[in-house]
């Protein structure tokens, strides 16, 4: 490297960094100052990426898990030829509606690769799109054949969800992932020893992870000779200790916590370019020769890399035309013609079986038609129903299969899905009781937040689970899913209503799904004859109705497995000479998006007497029955029981639904 230039280069990154958030007046410079060396080895000599197509899919990743250091990051964008990243968007960053978020954002900046900030969360997509190469790899040969590198912080390395994902890559020996980790000693609070005394490195050898040791943080060569020697054995993960300042030249801020997380001053800024030997006096000031150094440099790598990528993959046309026809369409992201047509059916039946169940025969069929569809459960595959060895199992040395056991993972299960998604040609999926959605919701907001389609699989729906009781039986989580922005959260009524949720989660490509089912049986419901009206992929409709011409007096509406038990209810009353309808309302969110017609057609506004029927929290169900309506749920937590008498217990009865009608119908 022409140690010259290359200083040159990384005191711009620095400069560009520091004068951005000068003129913000917000962020964190100090990260960035540090880390500018370790970034310019990177991006210059190692990261394969073409800046004229950023969406490229043979690209290396590049992950800034530490994303309170994002000016490293658009500076590195601009610099090597980003067209969207121009020298405006520098100079706004952290303004209304400008590509510089205060934090990276991937569905806002071409570039880049996966939203972060919530710390630990790149580091474990990171660690799904590792899998999604390997996976791809092992299907199509070296046609997808790239790295995944990262950057992260002490703070990522503290938290977590970085431990599970961590040891589930040194697991399953996911040799081309890399990270480079910022071991600057600092976080918010002061120095790391205030709370942070493990030994990382050794940690991270007994996860199984290859780990490199870099003394001098502006030691170039020592961290070239590093990636290179990462790059050179892909039987492991990698993780390559380098040791940094923080704020590195600041006369009075650097290697404290206060560079760290606000503007250095115009005043310390001055003494660090001075001490940088920085000459231009302007802010934002790029020399000519870092941009034909950087920016040239990467252009024309990106067409020539891109161009002989094109050329194999074009020759794959000839060799192998499924192979080439399959992979073409799982990087677009289209699906298979007529691939829903044989999606399971189910006859009614009044014994029925759980939701979970006719879930797993759905998505033993997916994955057969679906080979993009790659996922597991957090070690409840028996419970889930989402392990079908037939279709593969991912491990050590085999990546070519669709099924993944991520253990006891649940967190770095929700973001490693996100990355498979993130990565192209993949669909993530994950598995587990609904009321460890807890321990998944930074993962899953972040889905939502940047409009990847991850699924995911939430069994043991509700008290229906029975004698594992409160700990285990999830009350206040289905409101809290469809509180989040994006997020659409199915809870199907019968088998049937199962196969229209898979397949509406299947087509959904702007953001994720929950599918929320039973542990216990329901029955498969008939439908014919009962008036109805609307279909389940509109979000709710009309399950029955005996009003005929006229509007009822009465709306029930249901969710899950108290659709059958309201739909018993609706008989009873029905028999008492009422108008009453039945609303199967699945999906909240797609209800939502209806047009008014529908909406008012399924839910007459002027029908004022309504009763919602879930066995969840009745927080919320205000916005679809209104102040005179009644919600039969719950407003405490379980017990532990059979599920028959908690349902008893609790009220969530057809006697209790009709009581309730009754009452509300007389008011």
């Amino acid at each position: 490297m022409n140690g010259e230039l290359a200083q040159l280069s990384i005191n711009t990154i620095r400069t560009l960094s520091m004068d951005a958030v000068q003129r913000a007046n917000s962020g964190h410079p100090g990260a960035p100052m540090g880390l500018a060396p370790t970034a310019y080895v990177l991006w210059q000599n190692h990261l394969r990426h073409d800046p004229a197509d950023p969406e490229w899919i043979n690209r290396d990743r590049f992950i800034l898990s530490n994303g309170h250091a994002s000016m490293l990051l658009y500076s590195l964008l601009h610099l090597t030829g980003y067209e969207s990243m121009t020298m405006e968007e520098i100079k706004n960053f952290r303004q209304w509606k400008s590509l510089t978020p205060g934090h990276p954002e991937a569905e806002l900046t071409p570039g880049v690769e996966t939203t972060t900030g919530p710390l630990g969360q790149g580091f474990a997509t990171a660690v799904g799109m590792a899998l999604a190469e390997a996976h791809l790899n092992a299907s199509y040969g070296d046609i997808i054949d790239h790295f995944t590198f990262g950057i992260c912080s002490d703070g990522d390395l503290m938290e977590g969800i970085s431990h599970e994902a961590a040891s589930l890559a040194g697991h399953l020996g996911l040799g081309k992932l890399i990270f480079l980790y910022d071991d600057n000693s600092i976080t918010i609070d002061g120095r790391t020893d205030i709370s942070f005394t493990e030994d990382t490195t050794r940690r991270f050898e007994a996860y199984g992870w290859q780990v490199l040791q870099v003394d001098d943080g502006n030691d170039i060569d020592a961290i070239d000779k590093a990636i290179e020697q990462a790059k050179a054995h892909t039987d492991r993960p990698t993780l390559i200790s380098v040791k940094t300042i923080i704020g590195y030249g600041s006369p009075n801020k650097a290697d404290t916590s206060s560079s760290h997380g606000s503007p250095l001053g115009e005043e310390e800024i001055r003494k660090t370019k001075e001490y940088l030997g920085w000459t231009a006096d302007e802010p934002f000031f790029v020399p000519d020769e870092v941009r034909d150094h950087m920016t040239a440099t990467a252009r024309r790598r990106g067409e020539e890399w891109h161009s002989a990528w094109q050329s194999r993959f074009d020759a794959m046309k000839a060799d192998r035309p499924d192979a080439h026809a399959e992979l073409h369409r799982r990087i677009q992201g289209y699906l298979p013609p007529r691939w829903a047509d044989d999606i399971p059916s189910f006859q009614p039946d009044e014994k029925g079986m759980a939701t979970r169940a006719s879930s797993g025969k759905v998505v033993n069929h997916l994955y057969g038609v679906l080979p993009e569809l790659i996922g597991g459960s957090a070690d409840l595959a028996g419970s889930n129903k989402t392990l079908h060895p037939e279709h593969g199992v991912i491990a050590a040395g085999e990546f070519a299969g669709q099924n993944i056991h991520f253990g006891v993972r649940e967190h770095a299960m929700a973001a490693v899905a996100n990355g498979l998604c993130l990565h192209g040609a993949a669909r993530g999926f994950g598995a587990t009781f609904l009321v460890f959605s807890d321990y998944m919701r930074p993962a899953l907001r972040l889905a939502a937040l940047m409009h990847q389609p991850s699924l995911m699989v939430f069994t043991h729906d509700s008290i229906g689970l029975g004698e594992d009781g409160p700990t285990h039986q999830p009350i206040e989580h289905l409101m809290s899913l469809r509180a989040m922005p994006n997020y659409f959260v199915f809870r199907p009524a019968d088998a049937n209503e199962v196969r229209e949720c898979w397949k509406l989660a299947i087509e959904r490509t702007d953001g994720p799904s929950g599918l929320v089912l039973t542990r216990q049986n329901v029955p498969t419901l008939e439908r014919r004859g009962l008036g109805g009206f609307g279909r389940s992929d509109q979000g709710a409709y009309i399950l029955a109705d005996n009003s005929g011409d006229d509007l009822p007096e009465l709306i029930l509406i249901a969710t899950g497995s108290e659709v059958s038990l309201a739909l018993d209810a609706w008989h009873q009353l029905g028999e008492d000479g009422h108008k009453v309808r039945l609303v199967s309302m699945p999906c909240w969110d797609l209800f939502e998006v209806q047009d008014v017609s529908y909406r008012d057609r399924v839910l007459p506004p002027s029908v004022k007497k309504r009763i919602s029927i879930e066995a969840g929290s009745i927080f919320g169900w205000e916005r679809w029955i209104g102040l005179e309506g009644r919600a039969i749920g719950m407003n405490s937590f379980g017990a532990s029981a059979p599920y028959e008498e908690l349902y008893e217990q609790f009220g969530i009865t057809t006697d209790h639904v009709v009581a309730t009608a009754r009452e509300l119908l007389e008011t």
